[in-house]
């Protein structure tokens, strides 16, 4: 079972959305989550109504069946000094490198560093035991960087690996390989139901299978709900008169004056066929999801905005479909 929960998807699906929702499903019946952000942009906060995420490991809510979900904010040079301070103990050198602005320099210069400091952080936590060996976390789970980078972002520690033959770095950087191509971890896609989003995730899919990544859910946010009759819309447009006739009964249309019912009924048709335009392409996108041999999870569209009880609607509909 996946213990590393990845989400990404093209910017505007919704994916820190669905991120904190899952976090809130996963801890359902008393189990611990991490959710961790990595674009210091604090849309983790703003969801949870709370302060801005600090460097450090912070309880910011409790699940419908009373887990716990805690959050952290990566900053790459504080995850920079930390990395310093565990392989070659640098202490308060490491606190006077950031004073003098190298740590920001090296991260950078060097963007490739600042991916494996971030995926490195959130892998610790994935390996992380108490004192009776047991994990910290039941489930960690990460807002990642969008689908157009996340093969790179994740496969980075790979190509570091593979530049630095020996030593700490090649360890750590091969052990957090080993993490991210395991069973233990599922990178999820998440989309919309309209053409862009969807072949950007069919491409962000391949790209993932193609580097030997391991792919979980696609999961389709802010679906549309169904109504009523929208299997007969197509058929409406051929009975106009019938349809004004009916209006004309029901008083709508200002019918004693002659013609109006008809005249109301002709716009309405044409948002009747607009939306079954939308029906057929939502229809057609959805096929080519559920072609692509990956679980499809969907997340109804909250009508108001997100807001915390919306967040817990939509934990409450991932946990339904959730395995």
């Amino acid at each position: 079972m996946s213990r590393l929960h990845v989400v990404t998807g093209k910017g505007g699906t919704g994916k820190t959305t669905v991120a904190a929702a899952l976090a809130l499903a996963l801890a359902g019946e008393g189990r611990r989550t991490l959710l961790v952000e990595v674009e210091g942009r604090q849309g983790i906060a703003q969801l949870f109504e709370t302060e801005p995420l600090p460097y450090e490991e912070r309880k910011i809510a409790v699940s419908h069946g009373g887990g716990e979900v805690y959050a952290l904010a990566i900053d790459a040079e504080r995850a920079l000094l930390d990395y310093l301070q565990m392989f070659y103990k640098l202490g308060s050198a490491g606190r006077a490198l950031k004073r003098l602005g190298a740590i920001d320099f090296a991260t950078t210069i060097a963007p490739g560093l600042r991916d494996v400091l971030l995926t490195g952080k959130a892998c610790e936590a994935v390996r992380r035991r108490d004192k009776h060996q047991r994990p910290v976390y039941d489930a960690v789970v990460m807002d990642a960087p969008p689908t157009g980078r996340i093969t790179r972002f994740l496969g980075v520690n790979e190509e570091v690996a593979g530049l630095a033959k020996v030593g700490p770095v090649h360890n750590q950087a091969q052990a957090v390989m080993r993490v991210l191509k395991s069973p233990e971890t599922a990178v999820h896609l998440v989309t919309l139901l309209e053409e862009m989003p969807v072949q950007e995730t069919v491409d962000g899919l391949a790209e993932l299978r193609a580097a030997g990544l391991p792919t979980g859910a696609l999961v389709v946010n802010m679906v549309r709900p169904s109504l009523p009759g929208e299997e007969h819309l197509d058929a409406a447009g051929e009975r106009t008169a019938d349809l004004a006739r009916a209006f004309a009964r029901a008083g709508l249309g200002g019918a004693r004056r002659g013609g109006h019912a008809e005249r109301l009924v002709a716009p309405l048709l044409a948002q009747g066929r607009e939306h079954a335009e939308r029906v057929r392409l939502e229809s057609g996108l959805r096929a080519e999801l559920h072609a692509q041999n990956a679980p499809v999870r969907e997340l109804g569209l909250l009508g108001e905005g997100v807001e915390l009880a919306g967040l817990y609607r939509l934990s409450t509909e991932l946990r339904e479909q959730w395995p």
